[in-house]
């Protein structure tokens, strides 16, 4: 299906995108508020981000398979169910932890709509137009991040945080509408289902689970630098138990992950520069809103403008990046973007102890156009190296990949924060230098996980040079 046909099938997968992306915006920039209305730390309140995360990321790859195996347009479709209803718990929380039960519903439909939204686009679009799609839904992820921040500050001026989470509501419902008109999905029963999922590897994705919370948990240890040796601990067994679950996974008799796709180097290498990647663009979204709010006593309106910077760049500069992506070299191109992300973490670091707007604001937008112009390509690159067979569990497992890199940044650069602010409730103006000190370090390590994901992506790039070099020796 080609041509204009396929432009609804866009707006279905843009809308989705847009809800998923508008939640996490949203309320990044809600912690503050949110730590102060629920009675919580500063450091506690990062959980209502990170238990969406986690949930995400440890589902994905399950929701992936089971779009291939029953009907990618029916687990989507049911996802974006389950983040209505999520939506709706968390807004009208009543306390932290209903707030955290309403964000794990809630992600369970993020995981249920990201795991299969690249399959879909696989199946609907060609590989001469899968990077120009690919950035169009893009285009929608950044107007959610855009709207998030703005939308989240004016609420927030004007009336309870709690608007942040309700606007979902009447967004979802229209995605839905439009969703089961357009993007035809098989009748099931539960039957049916559980005759597909019978033989699963349970197992594994036990295994799995079980092995991510413990990893994840580990951070929690880490902020207030009390049981340090123990978040090592939890941190270590962890490791130990998620790496496990993907060889039991590859080893069973119907794995989760395709083993052809763990034995696909130039598809591994896409994914793991994505976890980086995702990792490095997470921090500055977690730490703006302390920074800008809570030690610099910006408004949420004003923090809000600043931290949508990043989403407007990535929003204009989307398009061409797609365009370049089908017209260009894409390993390149990601060279190019990465250099980009890399320089602008240097610009975090030179951030002042007082508000100046201009060296705020450049490595803001100095962000989004690196992660525009890597995004887009590598995500054609990472699609068209895998059969059209395993588009469902190969695009599911690269927005696992984006989502763990988001929950490892989130996680571990807030950890890291706090960890060098003992005792430490609440970020203040107070703090000082302390803070700054602290929260430069932070980004000290960002450039670090950027300068490794850029080597990858050149040592790539040079790969398939020397390959196209060869294959075209070869044909005369």
């Amino acid at each position: 299906m080609e041509g204009k046909k396929n432009y609804p099938v866009i707006a279905v997968l843009g809308l989705f995108s847009l809800l998923t992306s508008l939640a996490g915006s949203s309320t990044n920039l809600a912690l503050p508020k949110i730590a102060v209305s629920l009675g919580v730390s500063s450091g506690m309140a990062t959980w209502v981000v990170q238990s969406g995360l986690i949930t995400t990321a440890i589902l994905l790859v399950m929701f992936g398979h089971l779009g291939d195996l029953i009907s990618k347009n029916y687990i989507f479709l049911h996802g974006g169910i389950a983040f209505l209803i999520g939506s709706t718990i968390t807004g009208f929380a009543v306390n932290f932890w209903m707030m955290i039960l309403g964000r794990i519903v809630q992600a369970v439909g993020s995981a249920m709509i990201m795991a299969n939204s690249m399959g879909i686009v696989n199946d609907y679009f060609p590989d001469k137009r899968r990077a120009e799609a690919l950035s169009y839904i893009s285009m929608f992820i950044s107007v959610g991040a855009i709207s998030g921040p703005a939308f989240g500050g004016f609420i927030m001026s004007v009336a309870t945080w709690r608007w942040i989470f309700w606007i979902n509501i009447p967004i979802s419902i229209l995605a839905l509408v439009l969703g089961f008109k357009i993007l035809p999905s098989p009748k099931q029963t539960v039957g049916s289902i559980k005759k597909v999922v019978h033989g699963a590897n349970w197992t594994g994705q036990s295994l799995f689970t079980v092995g991510m919370v413990i990893f994840f948990l580990s951070g929690s240890f880490f902020q207030g630098g009390k049981n340090i040796p123990l978040g090592f601990g939890f941190l270590v067994v962890g490791t130990i138990i998620t790496v496990y679950s993907f060889i039991q996974d590859d080893k069973s008799k119907t794995p989760w992950i395709a083993p052809e796709l763990l034995r696909n180097r130039a598809y591994m290498t896409s994914i793991s520069a994505l976890l980086l990647v995702m990792v490095v663009n997470a921090v500055s979204n977690i730490l703006l809103p302390f920074y800008l709010q809570s030690y610099g006593l910006l408004t949420p309106l004003e923090s809000g403008l600043i931290t949508m910077l990043q989403s407007v760049t990535m929003l204009i500069t989307s398009p061409f990046a797609g365009i370049l992506a089908d017209r260009m070299n894409r390993e390149l191109l990601t060279v190019f973007g990465l250099a980009v992300l890399t320089f602008s973490q240097i610009g975090y670091i030179l951030y002042p102890a007082t508000m100046n707007l201009p060296l705020i604001i450049l490595p803001i937008v100095l962000n989004g156009i690196g992660m525009a112009l890597f995004l887009s390509p590598n995500n054609a690159l990472t699609m068209g190296l895998v059969d059209k067979s395993l588009s469902g569990i190969a695009g599911s497992f690269n927005s696992f990949a984006r989502t763990l890199g988001m929950t490892i940044g989130i996680s571990f650069s807030s950890s890291l924060l706090f960890v060098q602010l003992p005792g430490v409730v609440h970020i203040t103006p107070q703090l000082g230098g302390e803070f700054m000190t602290a929260f430069r370090n932070v980004f000290w390590l960002a450039i670090v996980i950027s300068g490794i994901s850029l080597l990858m992506v050149i040592h790539r790039y040079f790969k398939s040079k020397k390959a196209t070099k060869a294959s075209s020796i070869g044909a005369k």
